[in-house]
């Protein structure tokens, strides 16, 4: 039944933003947890690049006068933060969950590495990968897609707060047009931001499929494992 077993999700931290001084909201979760365990008992492997916008984003704060190396190391803690909290809210809910991080931090996450990743999945957990690449001047997308290729994801999962992929802002222009299905050199003939271009090389160059869907939606996430029309895809050829 799953056309992609194993699989890359990264969403953005500004989805799990809560009201007032929550960082994370609560309801947004539970749908998530809901969403994760439906996966989860179709026999799918998954793991999860969290970003930290939702508390502080690098780039913002360069903005600020603080040096770019320093700014990015602080947006990768803040995924660390995101990924404790989800990691300890994922195993209330009963879904077994684990933290790994480019940044080792004794008594508190463990350092990634590709045989830890595979044998905490293959113990049917869901992996939360936290600090991006461990690397300033990357974004997430590239932490998300590297960690992809690292664990042998059959698909990169983007989900965002838009349904897909257009040629121009849907929020700003109501004649903006959804691609359901593109290829790689389309989407970068087109100039298309689909992610970054580190990112997106790095899909293109291996040939992993790319699936961009609107997060939080229902059942949006196993219809993309499942391989169901949903969002964009991007691949090779539009017929895979």
């Amino acid at each position: 039944m799953l056309k992609y077993r194993r699989a890359l999700l990264k969403i953005s931290g500004e989805v799990l933003l809560g009201e007032g001084l929550s960082v994370v909201d609560p309801l947004v979760v539970k749908s998530f947890c809901e969403e994760v365990k439906e996966v989860l008992s179709l026999g799918a492997e998954l793991a999860i690049v969290v970003g930290g916008g939702n508390i502080l984003r690098g780039v913002s704060v360069e903005k600020q006068g603080i040096d770019r190396v320093k700014a990015d190391q602080a947006g990768m803690l803040a995924t660390l933060i995101n990924c404790l909290l989800l990691e300890d809210l994922f195993s209330k809910s009963g879904i077994p969950a684990k933290v790994l991080s480019a940044y080792e931090i004794k008594g508190v996450v463990e350092a990634f590495s590709k045989d830890r990743a595979l044998k905490y999945l293959k113990e049917g957990k869901v992996l939360f990968l936290a600090c991006g690449t461990g690397n300033p001047f990357f974004s997430t997308d590239t932490a998300g897609v590297l960690r992809a290729l690292e664990i042998s994801a059959d698909v990169f999962l983007k989900a965002t707060k838009v349904d897909g992929v257009y040629d121009k802002d849907p929020a700003k222009d109501p004649s903006a047009k959804k691609y359901e299905r593109i290829t790689y050199e389309e989407a970068l003939l087109k100039g298309l931001k689909v992610m970054d271009l580190t990112a997106f090389s790095l899909a293109k160059e291996n040939n992993l499929p790319v699936v961009v869907f609107k997060f939080p939606e229902k059942g949006a996430l196993r219809a993309a494992l499942i391989g169901e029309p949903i969002g964009t895809y991007i691949g090779k050829s539009i017929s895979q």
